[in-house]
């Protein structure tokens, strides 16, 4: 019996599958680590490049670069993704993680709008564009690299690591803003103190770099190459042959980032500035759900092993649409305890979702079109939902006032995600594609 069919690996190739699923997981933690600062700093980048002295108009433009950044992730997934399928995953991912770990740090560099006026406001815009189009080839790309890696049987629990580095990521994007704006004054955060968590993405991406150029290929993508069966044109086959699963995929995502961008995202804005909590009160809730996430996330992973991934994420479904209002009636009492209560309640919601998606969605498509067809379905679909849901949040609370739209917004996707969770295959514990070898393990380069 192979490794491929109990789950278990010699030591040797787990320590380099161990290897490998950090390198993957690590772009993912840095691409997060920059949302959570983005979110958490939301307020000081909005004085710092917009002028104006209305805080809710600057922080309305920054969710609008935000929003248009998002814009580039399908143009980024266009390229890279079938960059991927042609010449392999592990020389894309590299430059993908270079562009975003510099293009965060740039910005920790820029001069405000007070120094160089209109074009402040340009260079930043460029900075996070420049972000969003590395990003396409990111998250897709580093999901392909674990699946085709892991153990069928195992490819839940492996693949949840890669979700794991997104929580770690934006748990250190909320704790480095959250420690400054606790222990520095003011004046001294609008200053110089934001600028400091997006330094810090130069050295987390240069690590991510080096993990990654010490890793070859996949032994799925370089079996394909062996026998020259590489696709000439990915992206034709994918609308050609696979355009209803692009579809299904697409649909699953949906809900997948409304809950992303919600919870960990437009959450800090919400609380602070919509329901006037307190700094203290807003962020610590967060990051400890994001804890209690960590705990989880495994687990899940793990469980959509063993009983499936269409359970899982129908599970997921239903409790954002039963749990979701509840959640924010908790969250607009206003304390600390009810605000950390409904902050749970959606992150045991949410875990549901993220445990088992690396091994979901690459299991979807074949092998000489994975990268390609993930990057596009997902990239397309987070730039037309998850990227505006703080905007269409944070425009529809101000303008109308009422703060629980948040909840129906959530509700309704969870309701829309449940058709195209139904219509899915079910993969878990299913060969990933006829044509590749079992699954291996990862070879290093010497260094």
């Amino acid at each position: 019996m192979t490794s491929t069919d109990t789950g278990e690996l010699p030591p040797k190739e787990r320590s380099l599958l161990r290897r490998a699923v950090a390198a993957a997981a690590i772009g993912n933690c840095t691409e997060w680590y920059d949302f959570g600062v983005y979110a958490y700093v939301a307020t000081y980048v909005g004085a710092a490049f917009f002028p104006g002295d209305n805080a809710a108009v600057q922080t309305l433009s920054v969710f609008g670069v935000f929003a248009v950044s998002f814009l580039l992730r399908p143009f980024g997934s266009l390229f890279f993704g079938p960059l991927g399928d042609r010449i392999g995953r592990q020389r894309v991912l590299a430059v993908t993680i270079l562009l975003m770990s510099g293009s965060t740090f740039v910005i920790g560099l820029l001069p405000g709008y007070s120094v160089i006026g209109i074009f402040a406001p340009v260079l930043f815009l460029l900075c996070r564009m420049l972000q969003g189009f590395s990003t396409g080839g990111e998250y897709g790309g580093a999901a392909t690299y674990i699946a085709e890696f892991a153990p069928d049987k195992r490819r839940g629990f492996y693949g949840s690591w890669l979700e794991f580095g997104t929580l770690v990521g934006f748990g250190l994007g909320a704790l480095v803003p959250t420690g400054l704006i606790i222990s520095l004054s003011e004046s001294d955060m609008h200053s110089w103190g934001w600028r400091v968590p997006f330094l810090i993405a130069g050295p987390l991406g240069g690590v991510g770099l080096y993990l990654r150029q010490k890793l070859e290929d996949t032994p799925a993508f370089n079996h394909l190459k062996q026998q020259n069966s590489l696709a000439k044109s990915p992206l034709k086959s994918m609308i050609v042959e696979h355009w209803r699963t692009l579809l299904v995929l697409m649909g699953i995502v949906v809900i997948i980032n409304v809950g992303n961008y919600t919870l960990l995202t437009y959450m800090p804005t919400y609380l602070k500035q919509t329901l006037d909590i307190t700094d203290t009160a807003a962020l610590v809730p967060l990051v400890l759900v994001i804890i209690m996430m960590l705990a989880l996330i495994t687990f899940v992973g793990r469980l959509s092993d063993r009983v499936g991934r269409k359970p899982v994420f129908l599970s997921a479904c239903v409790c954002f649409l039963v749990l979701s209002y509840p959640a924010f009636m908790l969250i607009a009492q206003g304390t600390w305890i009810t605000t950390l209560l409904g902050l749970a309640l959606m992150g045991i919601c949410h875990v549901q979702l993220i445990g088992p998606l690396a091994a979901t969605l690459p299991a979807m498509f074949p092998t000489k079109v994975r990268y390609a067809a993930f990057c596009i379905g997902y990239n397309v679909a987070t730039s037309a939902i998850g990227g505006t849901t703080p905007l269409i949040n944070d425009s529809v609370v101000t303008a109308t006032g009422n703060a629980f739209f948040p909840a129906y917004y959530l509700m309704a996707a969870a309701a829309l995600g449940i058709v195209p969770v139904l219509l899915m295959k079910e993969t878990a514990g299913q060969p990933l594609v006829e044509d590749a070898p079992s699954s291996g393990a990862p070879t290093t380069k010497a260094v």
